[in-house]
């Protein structure tokens, strides 16, 4: 049977072969026994109707063994003989390039160059998850397959519900991610019902088909680690010897090695997998692997000498980092940290003092110690963080809940006033008033040809219109292009591409609609071979709701209300979005954010141009417009500049209130 065929078979007709997992590949950490014998009975119930009751007999005990080693249900056997990768959008069986790019974007998530363990369908973040199982891949791909350009796919925490009739006007894939009862959204909660196989951790971008390897975040931390330098550097003085000591070399997180050198100073990155380090040391994504602490310090005093522009992967825990460079006096210049304390309790954080092969047994077979474990350790590491930062050391919480993780395990890093942190998040100081408040986010897109030469175009495409912005755009804006100018220029010779050949960048409304649009354009003249899938990350200028991370510089109160996200994604979805996504979850834990995403197909045709212009100004705007009424100053200089270009646009805006109107009321 050949690739097209197997996608739109579906579920075989005859039962595969048992499969094995491989060695080749990381693996999720086994998850811990959270389920009831009546609940297990009813997680192995749940799975098997997929399947036809001829099997059941034969998958329920197969089924009940990877439920109690792996504390969920993958369906290893059903895993599909053919290489996962995105393939060109023309190599895939459909009736319309919309369904093709979705499965093409879906293959990409599962790539093993791509995703952090692709047997367990997990693109990055430890559990960020496209599908819960298999089945769930083999029905969606057969759908997709199937799908006309007036039919949707519903998606159910990567349960394919199924094609319902719609339009051509109507989004082709609608995607939730555990979106849960509010009383019903703990850790605890999304563990057991994970397990029963009803709901999944979406992340932000792998539960949407959006993920594009770490390129994306490697764009995010350049910026955030550029005006983190900006920050506590003289304007004469060079980054490069300066010391930049962060943690995980993960899915996302193995971005920052990259991210180091193109700001220009010297990364260390410590990681406790030995499988990830060396796959982003193989990868390029990091220069040099070391092993001992010992060599480490060695090492770094002579980049520190050298004023080196380098990045340096520790296999080891970055508690000893911290405790060993205060004991020898290297002066760390910015500190942070991106292991994936979202998930603290299974694999996110790993404890310093046990070995990651202890830690994983301890982790399933004695949850409770673990996390004892990991919040002694989090004292730790604060208390070692502190005492670098009383030296003068710039520490900022990467939006991974390290400090609300840390907080909670008691460790010293609350502010004065017992409310506030005594760190702020990244977003406080440098994304959120520099790049969110005007606009400016991940906008990134995927070459469905697959083709290097379409990606290079579209580099210079962009760059075009990137630098005929900023000859008309008002100073403060400039610094953001010329960031944004830098980066696309120099994207090709940094080797960004991991899996699809994909690009991201920072732009507003204007700049996204207009690059957009020169694509589409480029298309429809044949300069470009194929179709352009547009995105963006989930972390951007309205797309999420997170008071711990992109929404953390509201100050009005309401950066725990969740109505920015929801309307985000409604509002793109009759605008002209070829799938949306709403996930509850993603980058600081179930429970703590409500993230949507989108995907868009352009053609050349004059439908993408219509629904590009209308639904990239609202997928921006909207965000602007509520970070303008919690009275953020750069956004409301940024939507009162869109409503003087836009007569049609018309916000809420808010009356400023002096203080003195205010004192001695109560």
């Amino acid at each position: 049977m050949n690739f097209k065929q197997e996608i739109q078979t579906g579920i075989p007709a005859e039962l595969p072969l048992k499969k094995e997992r491989s060695s080749n590949v990381s693996h999720a950490p086994n998850r811990k026994q959270i389920l009831s014998k009546e609940e297990k009975q009813l997680a192995i119930r749940n799975a098997l109707r997929y399947f036809p009751s001829k099997w059941h007999s034969i998958l329920a005990p197969e089924f009940a063994e990877e439920l109690q080693v792996y504390g969920r249900i993958y369906m290893y056997r059903f895993q599909p003989s053919y290489e996962m990768y995105a393939r060109p959008i023309s190599d895939y069986p459909a009736h319309t390039s919309q369904a093709a790019a979705i499965m093409l974007m879906i293959q990409n998530n599962l790539d093993p160059a791509v995703a952090q363990h692709p047997q367990e369908l997990i693109t990055y973040g430890g559990n960020g998850a496209v599908f819960q199982n298999w089945a769930q891949y083999l029905l969606t791909m057969q759908y997709l397959s199937e799908m006309t350009e007036e039919q949707t796919l519903h998606m159910y925490s990567g349960h394919p519900m199924g094609l319902f009739p719609s339009s051509k006007e109507a989004p082709r894939v609608v995607v939730t991610n555990g979106m849960m009862i509010p009383n019903y959204s703990k850790p605890d909660d999304w563990e057991k019902y994970n397990a029963l196989g009803v709901t999944q951790y979406g992340q932000m971008t792998a539960g949407s088909f959006m993920y594009i390897g770490p390129q994306g975040i490697v764009h995010g931390t350049a910026i955030t680690v550029m005006n983190a330098f900006r920050k506590v550097l003289k304007t004469t003085e060079s980054s490069a010897g300066k010391l930049f000591l962060t943690a995980g070399l993960g899915g996302m997180s193995g971005a920052q090695p990259k991210a180091g050198n193109i700001a220009g100073c010297i990364t260390i990155c410590a990681e406790v997998n030995p499988h990830a380090a060396k796959k982003r040391f193989e990868q390029g994504w990091v220069d040099e692997l070391i092993q001992d602490l010992d060599s480490l310090v060695i090492r770094t005093k002579k980049a520190k000498a050298n004023n080196e522009v380098i990045s340096l992967a520790f296999i080891g825990n970055v508690v000893d980092v911290w405790e060993r460079f205060y004991k020898e006096d290297i002066y760390i210049h910015l500190g942070s940290d991106q292991t994936s304390l979202h998930n603290p309790w299974a694999g996110g954080y790993y404890p310093v003092g046990l070995s990651f092969e202890d830690a994983n047994i301890m982790m399933n077979q004695d949850p409770k110690a673990f996390k004892a474990k990991v919040q002694e350790s989090l004292r730790r590491h604060a208390d070692a963080i502190n005492l670098h930062t009383k030296k003068g050391t710039y520490f900022f919480d990467y939006g991974n809940a390290f400090l609300l993780e840390a907080s909670r395990a008691g460790a010293e890093v609350m502010a004065e006033n017992s409310i506030d942190f005594k760190y702020p998040s990244y977003v406080q100081d440098i994304l959120g008033p520099m790049c969110f408040d005007y606009g400016f986010g991940p906008f990134r897109w995927v070459c469905s040809s697959g083709n290097s030469e379409d990606l290079q175009k579209t580099d210079a495409i962009a760059l075009r219109v990137l630098k005929a912005i900023k000859e008309e755009a008002p100073v403060e804006i400039q610094q953001q292009l010329q960031d944004n100018i830098k980066w696309i220029s120099e994207a090709e010779q940094n080797k960004l591409v991991v899996g699809s050949q994909a690009r991201i960048l920072y732009a507003d409304a204007e700049g996204r609609a207009k690059i957009a649009l020169a694509f589409n354009e480029a298309i429809a003249n044949r300069e470009l071979s194929a179709p352009i899938i547009l995105g963006r990350d989930h972390h951007d200028v309205s797309g999420t709701d997170s008071p711990y991370r992109e929404t953390s510089n509201i100050t009005d109160g309401s950066k725990f209300t969740a109505d920015m996200a929801i309307h985000n994604v409604i509002g793109d979805s009759f605008r002209g979005a070829t799938w949306v996504s709403i996930h509850n979850g993603g980058g600081v834990g179930w429970g703590e954010v409500t993230n949507g995403g989108f995907g868009m197909v352009l053609d050349g045709s004059n439908d993408a141009e219509r629904k590009l212009k209308n639904m990239l100004f609202y997928d921006v705007n909207n965000g602007i417009s509520r970070r303008s009424w919690a009275r953020n100053k750069e956004a409301m200089f940024a939507i009162q500049r869109e409503m003087e270009r836009t007569p049609t646009l018309k916000v809420t805006f808010p009356n400023l209130v002096e203080d003195k109107n205010l004192e001695n009321l109560f």
